[in-house]
């Protein structure tokens, strides 16, 4: 039981609702996004039907990659990063440090996305900034994900609002924790008989106490991810390497290796890929190559986090002899607590270190979160309702968002189907998003009542979520058959999981109302 003075738990009520008011509706759509995001990668290989199940480092790069060398320009050839795309294709991006036209530390070099022979599917020039950026195979999970990041901000202010909500989402938790009196009973209580009101206060109390450790994590670990790029590195760059970017990450994740500029080919790719496959128990995720073609060359696999293991593992190879040289720590060039700290925080915030089950979880926990963001809003504007001043804009704004931002992620999923095969999903995806918010915008101006409105969206929602595996389908998505001989079950498991969430909203609104009508009793006249 947690017991405070008076007017000390009239302050953190006031904290606990006004952090929620002034930032709620934003950490909602941050906090939805990242829930599916979750699955992004599983969201990718649904929505353009992707049948490949073996990694990319699984197969032979190393010709492949000697062929880029030799094409790619002298200047470009200081460092290497190699990662799969798509249908388990690779991205290759040969790259120097440079300077953009900010000013801002970046990367310039040549972008190759390659066919599955290895063959060059396209080619880009550029700085970091402008070669990378979503496919039409991955323009679905790409908007997903950069919603959750930076919410469509531009740099770096997205990131910036991202931390900020993250710290909103701390003062949140800790404040909600403070006011309960009596913790341990409330995550227990939930009086389904009551006043309306007090039903979904105790909704909200129980499924807050139960995510108040997730809610926590992430948003902790959330802040960490947006302030690091954005202030940490320039203000440490700053204060201890006289604001030389370069020369702060060469100390951090540089290499021990004694500089020898003296020309040599690169080893043997394939040996490395198999080789980190074996001591990590996975194929690599991702691939560097610092100094390429050179004597001092290193490679470095990193990789999702091994079975019973929180933190992913991180080879080093020396580069021009392809022999494992040692594990690589998070941050630093030797093991350090920090860097064990900051190795864990993307399994923590991603929810991927344990493969499909902790995803799962953090799906659930991040469905609660949403939850107890939308009802604690909700619950501020009951208490209000009946006050001098009227708050039905923002009730109305709160089911804008609150329901409208799932319509509108629907709509755009729909959007994509329909535009993927004609290579236009780069563009209708977010445009078909901005014209569904649109719709809710206005459904909320022209409706009557904040009832109609709300039930004119969840219908919606419904019915888009239920229709989009026929439409997938009728796209020219792989249907079931396809996708087991393939050996895609994500395929199938996401389609039953979008008519089971289209069907759970529709009965919500229809089958519940139809039973609780019935349930009344019939007064029949007096004889």
């Amino acid at each position: 039981m947690i017991h405070l003075p008076k007017e000390e738990t009239k302050l953190m009520v006031a904290v606990h609702g006004w952090s929620g008011i002034l930032l709620g509706l934003l950490l909602y759509a941050v906090v939805l996004t990242g829930t599916v995001a979750v699955f992004a990668e599983e969201i990718g290989i649904w929505s353009a039907g992707h049948r490949e199940t073996v990694s990319a480092f699984e197969r032979p790069i190393d010709a492949a990659m000697r062929a880029l060398g030799e094409k790619t320009p002298e200047k470009y050839r200081r460092d290497v990063s190699i990662f799969e795309i798509g249908d388990h294709r690779l991205g290759v991006f040969f790259h120097d440090h440079a300077t953009d036209e900010d000013g801002h530390f970046t990367e310039k070099g040549i972008y190759y996305q390659t066919n599955a022979d290895g063959s060059i599917a396209r080619q880009i020039e550029g700085f970091s900034e402008d070669v990378f950026g979503p496919r039409n195979d991955d323009a679905l999970s790409s908007f997903l994900v950069d919603t959750h990041v930076q919410l469509h901000v531009p740099n770096p202010w997205g990131l910036v609002l991202t931390g900020v909500l993250g710290l909103a989402m701390l003062i949140a938790a800790v404040s909600g924790l403070l006011i309960h009196r009596h913790l341990f009973k409330d995550i227990f209580t939930l009086r389904r008989k009551a006043n309306p009101v007090l039903v979904d206060r105790d909704r909200h109390s129980v499924a807050g106490s139960w995510s108040l450790p997730f809610a926590f994590l992430l948003a902790f670990t959330g802040s960490y991810f947006s302030f690091f790029g954005t202030i940490g590195v320039p203000v440490v760059a700053m204060a201890a390497f006289g604001g030389d970017v370069e020369a702060m990450s060469e100390a951090v994740f540089g290499s021990t290796a004694k500089p020898d500029p003296t020309p040599k080919a690169i080893g043997n790719l394939d040996r490395i890929a198999a080789d980190a496959k074996a001591r990590a128990g996975g194929a690599p995720t991702f691939m560097t190559i610092e100094h390429y073609g050179r004597a001092d060359a290193s490679v470095t696999t990193f990789h999702e986090p091994a079975e019973g293991h929180l933190s992913a593992p991180t080879l080093v190879y020396k580069g021009a002899t392809a022999e494992f040289d040692r594990v690589k720590p998070g941050i630093g060039t030797t093991p350090s607590m920090g860097g064990t700290l900051a190795a864990v925080m993307g399994p923590i915030h991603f929810g991927n270190f344990a493969g499909m089950l902790s995803k799962a979880v953090w799906f659930g926990l991040g469905f609660a979160t949403c939850f107890v963001t939308l009802t604690g809003l909700r619950l501020w504007l009951a208490r209000r309702r009946e006050g001098p001043r009227s708050f039905d804009w923002l009730e109305r704004a709160t089911t804008v968002v609150g329901i409208g931002l799932p319509f509108a992620l629907a709509v755009c999923a729909a959007a994509f189907f329909v535009a993927y095969p004609l290579d236009r999903a780069v563009f209708w995806t977010p445009a078909a998003f901005l014209a569904a918010s649109a719709a809710a915008i206005l459904a909320a101006c022209l409706l009557r009542t904040h009832a109609q409105l709300d039930r004119l969206l969840q219908i919606a929602t419904g019915v888009v979520l239920a229709a989009l595996p026929a439409i997938r389908l009728i796209t020219g998505g792989p249907g079931w058959g396809e996708a087991i001989a393939a050996g895609q079950p994500i395929i199938i498991a996401l389609d039953i999981a979008m008519v089971l969430g289209g069907g759970w909203v529709l009965w919500h609104q229809f089958g519940s109302r139809l039973l609780r009508r019935e349930s009344q009793p019939v007064l029949q006249p007096a004889e």
